[in-house]
């Protein structure tokens, strides 16, 4: 780099905008994002009843910028005593599934509704209110006609703030200690310096955010997330307070209810990890609050391996199908992904009274991805994963004699072997469990194909191993299993499912496979009518190495025939270890347009040709994959503005590319690396691979094993080659970890230090992803104005840009003694 641009470099600051606040695009695409989304829909476990929950669209700056406090990796709502929330729902409806009959449920006006619960049996729901003072617990039981307040003063700033117990009949709450004195005031001069130690033992970490930073917070945190657990039982309307007030982090009731497994924090704290690492203590209490057992005493978990697990109990979990019994995986390759070892996880149980030792009871060859129960405590559904091949298998085995079925073995990109989930349902206990009538299980699966997503329910049987396919999505819509409201091993289950096309907004169905017979459960209408003056298209193409790509293609409708419109695609890369898997379709064509946040499909409301979710695969070794990012990411996108123009869609000297977060990256790193586009859109990326040396995405070495790989692939080192125009946004409370802020801060000043033209914006008060109304209407705005000035109006390049040549692909360096 030139001294004079070096210079200009270090020296650069944002520049201020020449107009101050915030900017809305057309009235037309305003009119989108403002409308009122169709309400979630939570199906209660017994299946006879829907809730229907109901959002604004989005909510506004000052909810947003409501005042939280960064400790620990978290951001805690200080009024809330709960992680820092922007939207709550404002209303809730109940539907009969068996009667069609709806109801809605009374609250005062101005409830911010937070989190919803069902029952275990589906006899009541509760559900978080946030007031001015703080957190109140609400229930509604389904005899009656309006919820009531059942406690106020929850504490979720650590975990769930609630759980049921399996009956339904009570909760088990976290409050806010009623003895807990003001908050500690950070003095006006500091007490002393903050003070970091390297023990002298290797300790990977990735870049985390909002963590503690001295003893003040230290004080303060232990302030907010100190809680008590109480026990509220409905139907007498009493809450009672059982042991110390402590970091609780979990309190989960077993299955007879007679149980507690809690989980609490413990000093030390760390200063470069979050509040989930800090070392902890697991118990199981009586209701009175004594400790019976003491599970696992973990210490902080600082030197835990890439990619790897802590050593001694992880997974501490009630075993669903018994009343009251534990269980739990270690590992037997110290936690170490990369070592050598014939097993890496073995599966543990420990019965009430929890005074014996526990007993192993299943070994597994790789490591350990979940245990779900059946009725037959014996029998388990375990699944595991190999990470050197990227492959997930799932057993169903009676470790007493041995037995075994394979029931899933593939690798977990193959989205068309996947051959679906097995459904629960609600078992003897109140626990969910696997659902089985008879010598039959329940699959419900997406059914991946070449020609998009057709959903389907299977029947499994145990006894010949075979499967028959109940019902299957039909062709030109998308449907989907919510849930199965009724089965037995005599009949065919009726299953309420979510129903959608390209012209029918999404709405519930309960359809009888015994029967065929079909009954609409809601009639949600069009939040948008407007997207549906959009052509979409399905479109699939090849990459010059053969690989299949594909994507969603957004036109205006008042396209004419042979009109070459300006492309901006849109996409974000994705690891594959084979060709195969990595040219499978994803999702649906079949699927009713809608629109979140500041979605690049708005653009196609205004002219342009947009290419979303298009396929960016990077395909090779896992360990080495991204040795060949750029060329692939250059490869995959060639290949689509091939595609589109060797159609008449689009003009390839009029082209733009955008994405989020690692899509951000990738963005940055093709206008670096290719002559493809005329302008870019990076939102809340990350440009400097060594500001993240141990690790991003799904990349397995460090910056020390790789320092070539980091290095070339880091936009911010090849800033003096991005003679594109960039548009940069970022959320300037961005949390997530690896982009922080400063990444998009150093971007610009790199690409203004070498003379390059961009544009930063960064968006007060927001994360990762952008909430606000006002922000994510000016998010539109900027991109829309950007491209229309750069790349539709843009005059024609004095010369038509050579087509690029493939990105020489970086092979690693191997690290030398003492270091490069």
């Amino acid at each position: 780099m030139h001294t004079r641009a070096l210079l200009a470099l270090l020296a650069a600051a944002p520049a201020a905008s020449a107009q101050d606040g915030y900017r809305e695009p057309p009235p037309e695409i305003v009119e989108v994002l403002d409308a009122a989304p169709t309400p979630d829909v939570e199906v209660s476990p017994d299946g006879r009843w829907m809730l229907l929950v109901e959002r604004p669209a989005m909510p506004s700056i000052a909810e947003v910028a409501r005042p939280w406090v960064p400790l620990a990796g978290s951001r805690i709502d200080p009024a809330l005593s709960m992680p820092h929330q922007v939207s709550f729902a404002r209303g809730l409806v109940l539907k009969s599934i068996a009667e069609g009959t709806e109801r809605r449920v009374p609250l005062p006006e101005g409830t911010r509704i937070g989190g919803v619960s069902w029952s275990p049996r589906g006899s009541r729901f509760a559900f978080t209110v946030a007031t001015d003072s703080g957190t109140e617990l609400w229930a509604q039981d389904m005899r009656e006609l309006a919820p009531k307040r059942i406690v106020a003063g929850l504490n979720g700033v650590l975990g769930s703030a609630f759980e049921w117990f399996a009956d339904g009949e009570g909760l088990v709450v976290k409050l806010v200690p009623p003895e807990r004195e003001p908050a500690p005031v950070r003095p006006a001069a500091p007490r002393g310096p903050a003070v970091q130690e390297s023990a002298g033992r290797a300790t990977p970490l990735r870049t985390y955010q909002d963590l503690l930073k001295d003893a003040e917070d230290e004080r303060l945190f232990d302030w907010h997330a100190h809680s008590r657990v109480a026990l509220v039982e409905l139907d007498a309307n009493r809450v009672r307070a059982i042991g110390k007030a402590a970091l609780h982090v979990a309190v989960e009731p077993s299955p007879d209810g007679v149980h507690l497994l809690v989980t609490r924090l413990e000093r030390p704290y760390s200063y470069v990890l979050p509040w989930s690492r800090f070392p902890q203590t697991i118990e199981v209490w009586d209701l009175e609050g004594r400790v019976l057992a003491t599970v696992v005493k973990r210490p902080l978990s600082d030197a835990i391996p890439m990619e790897g697990v802590p050593l001694g109990p992880r997974d501490v979990q009630w075993a669903s199908s018994e009343p009251a019994t534990l269980v739990w995986v270690e590992a037997l390759d110290g936690g170490d992904p990369a070592a050598k070892a014939e097993h890496r996880d073995r599966w543990f149980r420990l019965p009430t009274p929890f005074s014996s030792a526990a007993r192993p009871f299943l070994t597994l060859e790789w490591r350990a991805r979940g245990l779900r129960f059946f009725a037959n405590p014996e029998v388990f559904l375990a699944t595991e994963y190999d990470r050197d091949r990227r492959w997930t298998r799932a057993r169903i085995v009676r470790p007493a004699t041995g037995e075994s079925i394979t029931v899933d073995d593939r690798n977990q990109n193959d989205r068309y072997a996947d051959p679906g989930a097995f459904a629960s349902t609600l078992g003897p206990l109140g626990t969910r469990i696997v659902r089985q009538d008879g010598e039959y299980l329940y699959r419900v699966g997406q059914g991946a194909t070449d020609d998009g997503a057709r959903p389907f329910l299977d029947r499994y049987s145990l006894q010949s191993r075979a499967t028959e396919r109940l019902w299957r999505c039909g062709e030109g819509v998308y449907e989907t299993v919510t849930a199965i409201a009724t089965s037995s091993a005599v009949r065919k289950p009726a299953i309420v499912t979510s129903h959608e096309s390209p012209t029918e907004p999404p709405n519930f169905r309960l359809r009888d496979l015994e029967t065929g017979a079909l009954r609409a459960l809601t009639s949600f209408p069009d939040p948008q009518p407007r997207l549906r003056t959009l052509q979409v298209e399905f479109v699939r193409f090849q990459r010059q190495d053969g690989v299949t790509l594909s994507g969603r293609l957004y036109l205006p409708r008042q396209r004419e025939e042979g009109q070459r419109l300006p492309l901006f695609l849109w996409a974000y890369p994705n690891e594959f270890t084979d060709a195969s898997t990595a040219g499978q379709v994803a999702g649906s064509p079949h699927r009713f347009v809608r629109v979140r946040g500041p979605s690049p499909i708005l653009l196609a409301l205004h002219g342009w040709a947009v290419l979303d979710e298009a396929a960016m695969p990077v395909v090779g070794d896992p360990e080495t994959v991204n040795d060949t990012f750029l060329a692939q990411i250059a490869w995959n996108a060639e290949a689509a503005i091939t595609a589109l123009a060797q159609r008449g869609i689009v003009d390839p000297e009029r082209c733009a590319v955008g994405g989020h977060s690692y899509g951000a990256f990738m963005t940055a790193n093709l206008l670096a690396h290719t002559n493809l586009f005329r302008a870019g859109v990076a939102r809340s990326g990350a440009y400097n691979r060594t500001l993240t040396p141990f690790g991003f995405q799904s990349e397995r070495r460090t910056l020390w094993k790789a320092p070539r790989s980091y290095l070339e692939l880091s936009p911010f080192l090849a800033a003096h080659q991005v003679d594109e125009p960039l548009l940069l946004i970022h959320g300037a409370k961005d949390d997530n970890t690896g982009t922080f802020p400063l990444q998009s801060e150093r971007m610009f000043a790199a690409i203004q230090g070498n003379g390059g033209k961009a544009r930063l914006v960064m968006l007060p008060e927001e994360s990762h992803g952008y909430r606000a109304r006002e922000s994510v209407l000016h998010c539109v705005a900027e991109t829309i104005e950007w491209l229309d000035a750069h790349v539709r109006d843009a005059p024609p390049r004095t010369e038509r840009a050579p087509e690029p040549a493939p990105v020489e692909a970086a092979s690693p360096t191997p690290s030398r003694p003492g270091g490069r």
